[in-house]
């Protein structure tokens, strides 16, 4: 970034390098900030830079973004204009690694229906678009369907713009490679074929469950990796990198090394075979099993592959990381991840003291074979001031005073200085954004979205002193007048209320319990109003900010359809996704929001 002529010069070595630069100056010398909301109050005069000018420059060659389940939890019902403002967002924070999983079911039907297959097989396959994500990684099959060719086409469609913006800003999109996940046609097809079933992953009935699993060794597995790898070259081209979890929460037939040598060396023979310059990108979430993954299988399973043709995403590096006793992952490059939401749940957390050193710790450890940084979060949309630190980790060289970072956050994110919004967000830092005790944010017992129920009796964890965040509300509310047309801070504002009332609910929830137990009927009534009442209060607060709205999810969903019959299966596939998740509410509350309309309806 240099000074010519009275304007900023900014240049880069790609696209996203010059975004990164165009963010750093904005934020260090303009102080904006975006994302559910944009303050950007820049100086009428353009702030000068150093006579030298200023290098910013990455530590690490790639800077992943996405969890596999991030698409169908907050990308789901994107147009192109969302994924316009998406794609910005990734280049100004410097990503250049994102996946790229959107229309691959049309890729895949393409493959089958040369086998023979028919669209009835498609659908039974298939999981519905709110799903797509499951479906993909083989935990359950046709759930939230039947799928539509209109939805296959248009997703398609929309994946060669996404494709051309990401190419065009120098990113390297990952895009899916066959994990063995099949049709139940197959078998019917060729009857020989070697096929079993993978186990129950989420108790769902016999229509859904047991995904089809075509064994590595057979011919078929090769004939199809590599076709589908020739018709996505055919569609819109290739970059080499592609993602494949064959046992995304599935546990392999056998943990002996020597057969899980075997399907790690076939897996990457159908890649290369398919695409000579492949790379398998692996997200490393199923070493979390840590009783079937021990050190012995994780080891045969990564050396079965050539030294840097694989890429690890160590996912929940902040949390669990798998580098640390695994010698770097035993030669292997990976990428150290912040994972931070489950489910696109909403309650504030974060782990600020972990993502500020981790990164250092991962890479200056002896032996490391860290090649970049990633953010993995299963979904987006939530406790935004943790993700523009744990970017900040691209180009910064040590950790920081996250006490002094916190304070230029405030002036970044409002425009202006204030003591008391500084002293809020302090007592933040200190309680929900500093999660020591390795809890991670999965929690689905929150007593204002979970079902009632009195036995067993409702318990959410609490890593921090209310009082701390209370005190952080009280100090916002006292700064309110002073911020009035600030979208920023009205959000925070009704961000950290409802996060209050959220954990003022548990009182009210614990005394409700505890007169049942002693049969205290008076008792019981007091403190059942007071939390109807705290439920009120919560759904009015709630439909005060645009970004706490049901309507908005039902709207976008249904703006996909194409007649009454699939408005109607796409509002259930956005309805049932965030309340019951399976059909029978197996994974009930798993993805719940705190939105208008969700609470009180």
């Amino acid at each position: 970034l240099v000074n010519e002529n009275g304007t900023i010069t900014i240049g880069g070595s790609t696209g996203v390098a010059v975004a990164m630069g165009l963010y750093y100056y904005l934020t260090n010398y303009c102080t904006v900030n975006n994302w559910a909301g944009q303050q950007l109050d820049i100086p009428k005069e353009l702030p000068k830079l150093p006579k030298s000018g200023v290098t910013v420059s990455a530590n690490d060659r790639f800077r992943y973004y996405q969890n596999v389940c991030t698409v169908s939890y907050s990308f789901v019902w994107y147009k192109w204009e969302d994924w316009e403002k998406q794609l910005d967002w990734m280049a100004l924070h410097g990503l250049n690694l994102p996946l790229a999983f959107t229309g691959q079911e049309a890729i895949f039907q393409r493959v089958y229906m040369k086998m023979g297959m028919t669209m009835k097989d498609m659908q039974t396959h298939f999981g519905g678009p709110a799903f797509q994500a499951w479906s993909r990684m083989g935990n359950m099959r046709g759930w939230g369907g039947p799928i539509t060719q209109t939805w296959l086409n248009d997703q398609l469609i929309l994946q060669h713009k996404i494709l051309d913006r990401m190419r065009a800003l120098g990113m390297i999109p990952v895009l899916p490679g066959f994990a063995g996940h099949v049709p139940e046609a197959l078998s019917r097809l060729h009857p020989k074929a070697n096929v079993s079933r993978l186990r129950d992953w989420g108790r769902f009935n016999e229509t859904y469950c047991c995904t089809y699993l075509l064994d590595f060794g057979d011919p078929l597995f090769k004939e199809i990796g590599v076709s589908f790898i020739k018709e996505m070259e055919y569609e819109f081209g290739v970059d080499h990198i592609y993602n494949v979890d064959s046992f995304n929460e599935m546990k392999p037939k056998s943990g002996s090394a020597e057969y899980l040598q075997e399907v790690g060396s076939i897996i990457f023979d159908v890649l290369q075979t398919g695409d000579p310059d492949a790379i398998w990108l692996m997200q490393g979430w199923l070493f979390q099993d840590k009783q079937f993954w021990q050190q012995a299988q994780i080891k045969a399973m990564l050396t079965s592959v050539p030294e840097g043709k694989m890429i690890v995403l160590d996912l929940f590096s902040e949390v669990s990381p798998i580098y640390t006793y695994t010698e770097s992952y035993y030669g292997q490059p990976y990428i150290w991840c912040m994972l931070h939401d489950f489910g696109g749940t909403m309650e504030l957390y974060g782990a600020l003291d972990s993502i500020n050193t981790g990164p250092f710790e991962g890479r200056n450890m002896t032996n490391s074979t860290m090649v970049g940084l990633g953010l993995t979060p299963e979904g987006i949309y939530q406790n935004e001031v943790i993700y523009e630190f744990f970017m900040e980790n691209v180009w910064r060289k040590q950790p920081r005073d996250i006490t002094k970072w916190i304070a230029d956050f405030t002036r970044k994110r409002y425009g202006k200085y204030n003591k008391f919004v500084d002293l809020a967000w302090q007592y933040l830092k200190t309680s929900v954004y500093n999660d020591t005790d390795h809890l991670h944010d999965n929690n689905i017992d929150i007593i204002v979205t979970t079902r009632p129920r009195i036995s067993p009796a409702i318990h959410q964890d609490v890593w921090f002193d209310p009082e701390d965040l209370y005190a952080a509300w009280d100090l916002l509310i006292l700064s309110a007048d002073q911020y009035k047309n600030n979208s920023l801070y009205q959000y925070d504002l009704v961000d950290v209320t409802r996060n209050s009332l959220q954990i003022i609910s548990i009182e009210y929830y614990n005394k409700m319990i505890a007169s049942v137990m002693i049969n205290k009927t008076e008792d019981f009534l007091i403190n059942s109003r007071m939390l109807l009442e705290l439920l009120n209060d919560m759904e009015t607060l709630l439909a005060s900010d645009s970004h706490f709205l049901l309507g908005k999810w039902i709207a976008a969903a249904k703006s996909w359809a194409t007649d009454i019959s699939e408005s109607f299966n796409l509002e259930f596939n956005a309805r049932n996704q965030i309340t019951l998740w399976g059909p029978r509410g197996e994974i009930l509350d798993y993805a719940c929001k705190q939105w208008s309309g969700l609470l009180k309806g």
